[in-house]
């Protein structure tokens, strides 16, 4: 299986999985936001979109690309791949097609790449399983709301405490324990709460205490994601980030005080996810910024000599 092959060797890349059953969580604005922020620290990182239908991940990638290109903005780009649904009549044939597409992105990048970052639909079939499995990291992306909640857990009407898990829960109990069989590690899981209200409400408080009571029969972590902002939907067709040099240049627009909170939500959200960026990396992004910053300067003949 391609879990065999690409786990427990030395110098594989990490992956990191978005994962949830129910669309419309922000799963591909957070792994764009995951992958770039990688990239600014200067680690070598490759994407991959297993939701071949919406492709959501893949035009936020597009459009980041094109928009690039028709400013003259250096926009930070992963190593991306789509996998393409089969089309085949028979089942059993489209999973041999979507596996073989997957294992080929895979055993492309993982030797070369530091982090794999993986965008899975929000449908349960083979592939989002295999994905999940795979994971170091699994981060699940949650709207605010009991209908939401239902993916992972399932609440007394009276007191909201919580009585049960759900089948997303179920499914990513089993992945983890394939893995942990497999290789003997544990993937990280944090759910991530997003479009949270700026304002404190009671469903806010039943939601927190919630996924804690359902974190300790889980094993994840519950961190404070994305607030309800436009800034966000407002990102999309350019195909930046929050942790962009947002100007009017970027923007076509001066930048105000909602993106800059964007921003520290977002650098919020990865320092809890604790991802293990290598000091190499790091230095691989001060030279990279130390060079753009001297591209602008005329050289020195020393600089030449040298």
């Amino acid at each position: 299986m391609l879990l065999q092959a690409t786990q427990g060797r030395s110098g594989s890349a990490h992956v990191v999985v978005l994962g949830n059953e129910k669309g419309g969580s922000g799963k591909s604005t957070t792994a764009l936001h995951i992958a770039v922020a990688l990239l600014k620290a200067g680690q070598r990182v490759a994407t991959i979109d297993l939701d071949s239908r919406q492709k959501s991940f893949t035009r936020y990638i597009d459009n980041r690309r094109a928009w690039a290109k028709r400013t003259g903005i250096d926009l930070e780009l992963p190593h991306h791949c789509c996998v393409a649904l089969g089309d085949s009549m028979k089942i059993d044939d489209n999973e041999v097609s979507e596996f073989g597409q997957f294992s080929a992105a895979i055993s492309a990048v993982e030797k070369t790449c530091d982090f794999i970052v993986i965008d899975t639909p929000g449908t349960d079939n083979y592939l989002m399983r295999l994905a999940h499995s795979m994971a170091d990291t699994l981060v699940t992306p949650l709207n605010d709301s009991f209908l939401d909640f239902d993916v992972l857990g399932t609440v007394d009407p009276t007191t909201y405490s919580v009585i049960g898990e759900s089948h997303y829960a179920t499914m990513v109990r089993a992945a983890r324990k394939q893995r942990r069989d497999l290789d003997g590690v544990t993937t990280d899981w944090i759910v991530v709460r997003n479009r949270l209200s700026m304002l404190g409400s009671r469903n806010k408080q039943l939601i927190a205490e919630g996924l804690d009571q359902l974190s300790f029969r889980l094993g994840f972590r519950p961190i404070d994601g994305f607030a309800e902002r436009v800034v966000y939907r407002e990102f999309f067709p350019r195909g930046l980030t929050a942790l962009d040099d947002l100007n009017a240049a970027t923007l076509g627009a001066r930048p105000n005080m909602s993106h800059v909170t964007a921003r520290e939500e977002v650098t919020a959200l990865l320092r809890h996810l604790k991802l293990p960026i290598d000091e190499r990396g790091r230095r691989r992004a001060a030279n990279r910024a130390e060079w753009f910053a001297q591209t602008d300067q005329p050289l020195e003949m020393h600089d030449l000599i040298a």
